[in-house]
């Protein structure tokens, strides 16, 4: 089961039965870039799931052509999730299992997969 995609710009995303996907297109070095694109996609366009409590695992995949971005993942991913932090789920303290891999694919995009760790 897997919902209908809210899109607006670079940034699209859907519920599935496992949770949240979310697609940014395209890629910078400037990972403070994300925070307010993907910040601004949940405020205007987004009217999925209230957020949840409990624990939460988060991955997040970097896709790139050719050699990688220089960029620091930590940075990606503490900036990611700052901007879905209040939507996805309360605080990102929540984030009880953390993945942030970079690899070579067939577009740039950054892939976020959030779902709730069943304890």
């Amino acid at each position: 089961m897997s919902g209908e995609w809210t899109v607006w710009g670079k940034v699209r995303a859907r519920e599935t039965a496992e949770g949240l996907e979310l697609y940014i297109d395209g890629l910078t070095t400037q990972a403070k870039y994300y925070k307010p694109l993907v910040y601004e996609f949940f405020r205007k366009e987004w009217r999925g799931s209230r957020p949840a409590w409990g624990d939460h695992a988060v991955e997040i995949r970097m896709e790139h052509i050719g050699d990688p971005p220089w960029m620091d993942l930590d940075n990606l991913a503490k900036a990611l999730l700052d901007a879905i932090k209040g939507f996805v789920f309360h605080d990102d303290s929540q984030v009880a299992r953390l993945l942030v891999e970079r690899f070579e694919g067939e577009r740039e995009q950054i892939h976020i997969r959030v779902y709730a760790l069943k304890r």
